[in-house]
């Protein structure tokens, strides 16, 4: 089968498409067939070398986040059966950019037929990384208020749909631009970081969900109440501003999970969670998708097709 694989951490040339031995499930696996894969900045940072941080080694083939149909099961799955429509996250490194991937039974779900392969890829990664921490850590609830930096991103925009959906109130941060979107995805205010600065405006949310890190994610401690919970998806928050302003604070990463796919289905098919495809590109082109990645100016995902 074709693949992208790295033989070394590097720049995008280190990106190598080629020919790869199809991998077989064991009993509690399941063999994709990948229609699509999702390029997430986790990809571009494991091969830049984040990958020898988490003590991975050369050969790696990259891409979490994927859909496709079943191929084959392992003998202990029971819940899927060949060619059922299938999406999920699938761990950091596991193997999605390629024509068929390796998934465990509970990393994957069946696809909401509302949506098509390329937009279902869009999905998993920014749904269950927003749902794990404005719910799971942060516990937002509704009638409380929300402050998502970051707004227009792939995870910042899924962030805005599921607060609004539990009936909170979203104030979202993003370049001028952007305003039209995060307004069109639920958001009750928006802030242009680029001409205001949020804390000057913000005070007292329930929760701050970060999805940029750096200075925002400093001064964002100032708009929050006492006793609030701020969470963020880039680096761990640093204590002593968490006991300074007297809230809770912590990082959020992604566990894949069937469960909460299955819960995340059920507002797609309600109108409730929408995704937004920046380009699509043949799997052959990677190196130009990880360009575009890492230049931090796309909205929405950037889907490779196999």
């Amino acid at each position: 089968m074709k693949a992208v694989k790295i033989n070394e951490y590097g720049d995008e040339s280190v990106l190598d498409y080629t020919d790869v031995e199809r991998p077989a499930p064991q009993a509690d696996e399941v063999l994709v067939k990948v229609h699509v894969a999702a390029v997430n900045p986790v990809d571009w940072k494991i091969r830049d070398g984040l990958g020898e941080m988490f003590g991975l080694q050369p050969p790696i083939i990259l891409g979490c986040e994927i859909a496709g149909t079943v191929e084959a099961i392992g003998g202990d799955v029971k819940d899927f059966q060949q060619g059922d429509a299938v999406y999920g996250y699938i761990g950091s490194h596991a193997g999605g950019y390629a024509e068929y991937a390796i998934a465990k039974a509970d990393e994957i779900a069946p696809k909401p037929e509302s949506l098509d392969f390329e937009n279902a890829a869009a999905i998993a990664v920014g749904a269950l990384t927003s749902w794990q921490a404005i719910f799971d850590l942060a516990n937002l609830q509704n009638g409380q208020r929300i402050l998502i930096t970051g707004a227009s991103g792939g995870v910042g925009s899924m962030a805005v749909q599921l607060a609004k959906a539990k009936g909170s109130f979203v104030i979202g941060t993003a370049s001028g631009k952007n305003e039209a979107f995060v307004r069109g995805l639920g958001a009750d205010e928006f802030i242009d970081y680029t001409k205001k600065k949020f804390e000057e405006l913000v005070k007292d949310v329930d929760v701050v969900f970060d999805t940029v890190g750096g200075d925002t994610l400093t001064r964002a401690f100032q708009t929050l109440k006492k006793g609030g919970f701020l969470v963020t998806t880039v680096q761990p928050p640093p204590e002593e501003k968490a006991k300074e302003f007297g809230v809770n604070a912590s990082m959020v990463e992604a566990q894949p999970s069937a469960k909460q796919l299955a819960e995340i289905n059920q507002l797609i098919d309600e109108g409730k969670l929408k995704t937004h495809i920046a380009t699509v590109l043949p799997l052959a082109e990677v190196k130009k998708a990880h360009q575009l990645s890492k230049s931090g100016r796309t909205r929405g995902k950037i889907i490779l097709k196999s």
